[in-house]
């Protein structure tokens, strides 16, 4: 029954890798994986071998029961030959037993390391990665693709070797029985092979489009039970053309999972009968043969279960190439995420940058976005990848905040705001130009010392699906309930987490949509007050924010700006008017610079979005 499980397994395998040229040095690259289990790869062969070897034992002492026993009477030699066979059940038993366990530390320690080599690889990438893949996509390469390639150790190295030195031992032992029984069963293998191949083709067809089927119906679920996605259904979605829509991708799967069944049904079936047939063919032939004196009856019965143990490791292996293939094209998938390299990367001898405020310059800096071939994998991308990028969106940009300043960054829409201070957290390194901060050029201080001195609040704050606490221990994992009050008051949310039930246990929700977005926003400050940057980076950290709301966020951002050197894309007048320096960007460029009073006297572009965008402001500034 397993050999048969295991026979369908390779049919149900994509037949169309076979075609697939792997990259050159592909087949080394996975067998380094091998490298630190070496000893255990080589105990585990030498177990599968014995295994195999095991098969003819218990076809070869029933014939000695029959001849030497049963016949002659000998009730003392048909005991110990019982005992013999079930030693070899209890060995064969024990050398499964010992097969798993090693297979399961091999395969189970090689998805370990696949894994966190991946999800480190993945996190180091660029935010332009992440714009670009999707999470489906990503989370499948650390999922299926991982495990279908460290089934090149388990199941299909065992599989081919076992299945190889069962089918050798078993067609040698039948030889020596009776090689006229062997060339007749030997003849019968097309009747095995040929609706093998074909019935395969068909259930890896099947198979395929059910994980097309299935991928689609999971991707639906996953974008309507988000948050995000269950409120837009609530406030737009027809929930009848939902349900419809959903039972017709359903019923898609069900009718191809109702084919499979039925396909492997008739292909089981069927090789059962032809099974039966060659059995039957052997009983008529060798009953002659016995009844003429050239086979005893012992041999005959031992033909019999030895030919019952031939056809299941001979059709196993006629699908090996789809097996070894399907297994080196997941490590090739794994490999071409391992390959993407990181725009950003930490100089080989990274310099620290110091504590206490810092100064922040830009340096005649020019950048454009990278093209899709250079952050991203077409492969994990929805359709094919669109180039992308390759224009400068930030065009001799210059900036100098001293340490302690406010450095206020206005514009329309799309002026590249958000871009600058991207540069500034190193999410991305310039094409041309310098970024400097504490007089380091970023690309030679290292990721750990600029994550703790730059700190960032964006427009709309991240919360993870966990507590508060581990929110904001996510930014210092050592923090103390002390200091996270501290952190808490200072950003104007303590008294909330006083009124929660479970106060700092309790859990936000994912993306923290259990909270409201001034709740969120005051928390994200607390989270950057309890890092102590040196620069703060807020990206309209106030914007879409009601009028109470903001008046709270902005208490809570003086705090956090504080002593501390400030990059603020400004929504608000608030930050305009306090800021020590105001940049007004279009296009790429900076087209003024100055003060607020100063800029507005100037007229142009800022005294435009002064009219437009922070003069109905002004009276709520006021009154805050």
């Amino acid at each position: 029954m397993t050999g048969n499980w295991q026979v369908m397994q390779s049919l149900t395998k994509d037949s169309s890798v076979k075609g697939n040229k792997l990259k050159k040095g592909t087949t080394k690259r996975v067998l380094s994986y091998a490298t630190p289990y070496k000893r255990r790869i080589a105990v585990f062969l030498v177990l599968v071998v014995l295994d195999a070897l095991l098969v003819i034992a218990t076809p070869l002492i029933l014939k000695e029961i029959i001849d030497k026993g049963v016949v002659p009477q000998d009730k003392e030699l048909i005991v110990w030959l019982a005992v013999a066979a079930a030693v070899v059940a209890v060995l064969d038993a024990a050398l499964g037993i010992v097969q798993r366990w090693l297979s399961a530390g091999l395969g189970e320690g090689l998805i370990y390391d696949l894994r966190r080599e991946v999800f480190g690889h993945v996190l180091r990438q660029p935010i332009a990665f992440f714009t670009r893949a999707q999470t489906g996509a990503l989370v499948t390469r650390l999922n299926s693709d991982v495990i279908g390639a460290q089934q090149a150790f388990t199941s299909v190295m065992s599989n081919v070797v076992s299945n190889a030195v069962s089918l050798v031992v078993i067609i040698i032992a039948m030889a020596l029985l009776s090689w006229q029984l062997t060339l007749g069963a030997l003849v019968l293998v097309p009747f095995f092979l040929i609706p093998t191949r074909i019935m395969g083709r068909r259930l890896a067809g099947l198979t395929r489009s059910q994980m097309v089927e299935n991928a689609d119906l999971g991707a639906r679920m996953t974008e309507r039970f988000n948050v995000a996605g269950a409120l837009l259904v609530k406030l737009f979605g027809r929930p009848a053309t939902e349900d419809e829509e959903y039972a017709e991708r359903a019923a898609k799967v069900r009718d191809i999972g109702v084919s499979i069944a039925v396909q492997r049904a008739i292909l089981l079936i069927g090789l059962t009968l032809l099974a039966s047939l060659a059995t039957a063919m052997v009983y008529g032939i060798g009953g002659v043969m016995a009844v003429e004196g050239a086979l005893t009856i012992g041999t005959l019965l031992a033909l019999a279960a030895l030919l019952g143990r031939l056809y299941t490791p001979l059709t196993a292996l006629s699908n090996v190439r789809v097996d070894v293939m399907t297994a080196l094209v997941s490590f090739e998938r794994v490999f071409e995420i391992l390959d993407l390299k990181p725009l950003v990367e930490e100089a080989e001898n990274p310099r620290e940058l110091p504590s206490g405020a810092l100064e922040v310059e830009l340096q005649d800096v020019t950048f454009a976005y990278p093209t899709s071939d250079k952050v991203s994998l077409e492969s994990l991308e929805m359709r094919s990848a669109d180039k992308g990028g390759g224009s400068a969106v930030l065009q001799d940009i210059s900036l100098y905040a001293k340490a302690g300043e406010v450095v206020a960054l206005v514009g329309p829409s799309g002026a590249g705001k958000t871009t600058i201070t991207g540069l500034v957290a190193r999410l991305y390194d310039p094409t041309s130009g310098t970024v400097r901060v504490g007089g380091e050029d970023l690309r030679d201080v290292s990721f750990e010392s600029l994550r703790d001195r730059v700190g960032v609040v964006t427009q709309e704050a991240h919360m993870f699906h966990d507590s508060i606490r581990g929110n904001l221990l996510y930014a210092k994992p050592d923090a103390t309930d002390a200091q996270l009050q501290d952190a808490l008051r200072a950003a104007n949310v303590w008294g909330l987490i006083e009124r929660l039930p479970h106060g700092l246990e309790t859990v936000v929700g994912d993306r923290g949509h259990r909270l409201s977005g001034g709740e969120k926003q005051r928390l994200a400050i607390a989270r950057l007050l309890l890092k102590a940057p040196s620069v703060v980076i807020l990206d309209e950290a106030t914007a879409h924010l009601d009028s109470e709301s903001e008046v709270l966020v902005q208490r809570a951002l003086d705090n956090a700006l504080a002593g501390r050197t400030a990059v603020v894309i400004a929504h608000r007048l608030s930050t305009v008017r306090n800021a020590d320096q105001i940049l007004v960007i279009d296009s790429g460029r900076v087209v003024q610079r100055g003060k607020h009073q100063e800029l507005l006297a100037a007229g142009g572009l800022y005294a435009d979005l002064y009219r437009t965008q922070f003069s109905d402001d002004t009276a709520r500034v006021d009154q805050a």
